[in-house]
Parts: C-alpha cells; sequence; structure tokens
C-alpha cells in the first residue's frame, strides 16, 4: 500500500506514459494488420493490463520482438507455425480482451475466451459486439466459462450496421473485422473517441480508406497490401494526464505535465476552467497553475459523454476528488459505467467526505470540505487515482490498498507525484 498526505504545492514536470485506452486496441489492430505484413507500436506503457495483453499475442501465435533498449516498442508479426485454436485463460483478467476476436477468427477461423474481466464498475455486456460479427456473416456461441465466435464463409460487398449507442469496444470490433476480411464497412452512430480514431489513423497509414462523420464510419480496404513495416505510436493517457492535473489543482500547484495530445485534454480543461483552475496546453504541456486560482464557486457539472468531444468516463472521478476541495455545488454522472459510484463514494466517505446519490449512477456535493486520512482501498484503477487525489487535500495521512488495481492502468502514478513533491510513500502492511 502506499501512504499520502498533504504536502507543499506540486510544481515541476513529468510527462505521461502512452494510454492503455488507446495501446490495448492498437495492439489487437496490429495483430489483425500483421497477418499482412510486420506491425511496429511505439510508446507502449508499462501497466499490467497491456502487458497481459502483449503476453496473449504470443500465446496466440504472434511473434511480439522488443528491439534492445526500447522496452516501449514491440515489433508484432505472426509466426509460421499454428497449432490449433489457443485457449487463454488470462485473457479473463482484463477487459479489452475481446479487442483480439478479429484476429484470432482471422488466424484460426475461431476465437474462443473467457468472459473478459477488468474492472468491476458495472455490467458492460458483449451481447452488441456478437451482433457486430453477425453482421459480417460469423457465429456465436456461449455459456457460463465464455464464448466462442466461429468465422463466416468468406464473402464480399460491403458491411452496414447502426450501433444502438456509442460503444467503443463494438466499433473497434467492427473496424477489426473489416481489416481481417478486406470488407468495405458503413458504421452508423459510431463511437469516435480518441482512442478509436487513433485506431483509424493507424489503418490509414497502411492504406485504408477511412471517413468519419458525427453519425457514419467508412472504411474501404487498401488496393493492394503494404511491403514495409508499418510504424504506428501509442499517444500519451490523457486520463494520467487529467489525474494529474486535478492532483496539482488540488495541491494548489503550479506545474506541466506533458505527453497527451491538446485535443484529447479539452473536455477536462473545460471543467478545470469551470472551476476557477488555470489551466491550458502550451506546447505539448498540460500547464496547470492553480497557486493563481480564484475558485467561482460555480457548479461543474460533469457528466460522462460517449458523443464525439464529450467528457470521458473516467475523468469524472479525478474531477470528483478535486470537486470535494472547492466551492460550489457539483453533480457527477456515469451512466457508461454503472458501477463506478458504487465503487467510489464509499471510499470517499471513509475520508470524511458528504456526497449525496441521486441514483446509483448520479450524485452531488457540496464543497469545500474537510477530508481526514484513513485507510482506503483502489477497488478499480480510477477509484485508486481519484483517492490519491483526495490523499493530498485530507488532514492526516491516508493509507491506499489495492495497488494492484491501480498498476493496471498505471505502470507508477506515485512516481509520477512524487517527482512533483507530494509527500507519498510505498509502506509494508
Amino acid at each position: 500500500m502506499i501512504a499520502v498526505r498533504p504536502g507543499p504545492p506540486l510544481a515541476g514536470t513529468v510527462t505521461v506514459d502512452g494510454s492503455k485506452n488507446a495501446a490495448l486496441p492498437l495492439l489487437a489492430a496490429a495483430a489483425a494488420a500483421a497477418l499482412g505484413s510486420p506491425v511496429q507500436l511505439n510508446n507502449i506503457p508499462g501497466n499490467t493490463d497491456v502487458q497481459i495483453m502483449l503476453a496473449l499475442l504470443q500465446q496466440a501465435g504472434w511473434h511480439v520482438a522488443h528491439p534492445l533498449d526500447e522496452p516501449t516498442t514491440a515489433v508484432i508479426l505472426p509466426s509460421e507455425s499454428r497449432h490449433g485454436v489457443p485457449t487463454l485463460a488470462r485473457a479473463a483478467h482484463i477487459r479489452a480482451s475481446y479487442y483480439l476476436i478479429p484476429a484470432l477468427i482471422a488466424r484460426h477461423s475461431e476465437a474462443r475466451l473467457p468472459w473478459p474481466g477488468g474492472c468491476r464498475i458495472g455490467a458492460r455486456g458483449m451481447e452488441l459486439h456478437f451482433k457486430v460479427y453477425e453482421a459480417f456473416g460469423d457465429r456465436s456461441a456461449y455459456d457460463d466459462s465464455g464464448y466462442r465466435v466461429t468465422a463466416a464463409e468468406p464473402r464480399s460487398g460491403t458491411v452496414s450496421f447502426v450501433l444502438p449507442f456509442r460503444s467503443r469496444g463494438a466499433t473497434v470490433a467492427a473496424v477489426l473485422r473489416a481489416v481481417t476480411t478486406s470488407r468495405p464497412l458503413r458504421l452508423g452512430d459510431p463511437n469516435l473517441s480518441p482512442e478509436v480514431l487513433s485506431v483509424l489513423e493507424a489503418l490509414r497509414t497502411v492504406g485504408w480508406e477511412v471517413r468519419t462523420g458525427e453519425h457514419i464510419l467508412s472504411l474501404a480496404p487498401p488496393s493492394k497490401r503494404a511491403d514495409r513495416v508499418a510504424v504506428w505510436n501509442v499517444p500519451g493517457d490523457k486520463i494520467e494526464a487529467g489525474t494529474l492535473a486535478c492532483a496539482i489543482a488540488a495541491a494548489r500547484g503550479s506545474a506541466r505535465v506533458e505527453g497527451a495530445r491538446d485535443r484529447d485534454l479539452a473536455p477536462l480543461i473545460a471543467a478545470l476552467h469551470q472551476l476557477g483552475i488555470p489551466a491550458d496546453t502550451e506546447t505539448g504541456a498540460l500547464c496547470v497553475r492553480a497557486q493563481e486560482a480564484q475558485p467561482t464557486g460555480r457548479p461543474l457539472r460533469a457528466i460522462a459523454s460517449l458523443n464525439p468531444g464529450g467528457l470521458d468516463a473516467d475523468f469524472e472521478p479525478p474531477l470528483m476528488a478535486l470537486a470535494l476541495s472547492l466551492p460550489g455545488s457539483h453533480r457527477f454522472a456515469d451512466a457508461i459505467n454503472p458501477g463506478r459510484h458504487s465503487n467510489l463514494l464509499p471510499q470517499l466517505a471513509r475520508l470524511g467526505a458528504e456526497i449525496e446519490e441521486i441514483s446509483p449512477t448520479e450524485c452531488r456535493l457540496t464543497g469545500p470540505q474537510r477530508l481526514s486520512g484513513a485507510g482506503v482501498e483502489a477497488t478499480d484503477i480510477r477509484t485508486g487515482s481519484a483517492l490519491m487525489v483526495a490523499g493530498l487535500t485530507a488532514q492526516g495521512i491516508t493509507t491506499l490498498g489495492g495497488l494492484d488495481q491501480l498498476r493496471r492502468g498505471h505502470a507508477d502514478l506515485p512516481g509520477k507525484l512524487r517527482a512533483l513533491g507530494a509527500d507519498i510513500c510505498e509502506v509494508t502492511p
């Protein structure tokens, strides 16, 4: 576990790792694209979920080579040998294992996987994923232990499908199945989050024609296969950048967070401005100047959204932790992950936070509140990171357990905060 105490205002410069949420679909896209030629992926983060995904690729028949002295780079290409459909038991440890289905189908004609794991933040079924594969003619079957998707006989022609809601997972599933079948795709109401756009940008580099609009995503296959190594880059982790920004603001510091793309941070910066925290992007860095803050007392409305340009649900927990220290009546909602508040709110309550639950997915609080250090638990990745932000304002010592959850999404978030001057240390229970 780690111990967190209030300390001096945070200051300095820190660089975020590659994005977990972008790296996972990009790795699956690399496996799908590498059926034709190798793919080099740069800026791969070292968190646990990504390391499991790399291990799954190797177990499923792909070579994953790391160039010397470049631990954040991997070259992915399929091996020649095939030993039947792999049983990937470790896929149960991460949510994003379902991204591998298209590549597994293309290589083995069938994908067999246990139900995905990951953060326990509410039911996130795969029924829509199965409907996407059925649109390509594939067959799905499942039981209590897992599921199987079997490839259809080869077909041609455009696949058209309209999503009932803007699911990131189902959008990636449709895109990668189009890649492995070399079929055009017209997808209605797609998810166009930065993570999905990273996959689309990568596919453009290997010849795919990509057109995006608010309501339609269209793909057309390349006229010929690439005969060289494709080089893709994982973008910097916007959520890690946003969490660090909230920590800097909570500690009334002024610091720079480098590595995340400016456009990915716009909703987070807008929320900080609403709270009276000066923050903007300058030459590839997010600059937070909370020492100059003039809290507005205006209400913050942090409502998670799947719409293009909306607030990513993973920004909501650190913003909630920050808002506890600032004046105003603030409202938070996350209907995308309906179990998240049931994790986060009880842990914040241990620190003395008073948060009114309007519904299982919506709450409000009035700040500033006086928090006191206590023992808390990282029950999921974002709960853990939000508790670290809250611990920077709580009087006394906050001890945070469940670091295995935190490390699933961040290789070393406590270390980055320490680099900015936070009073954080690892302790033996």
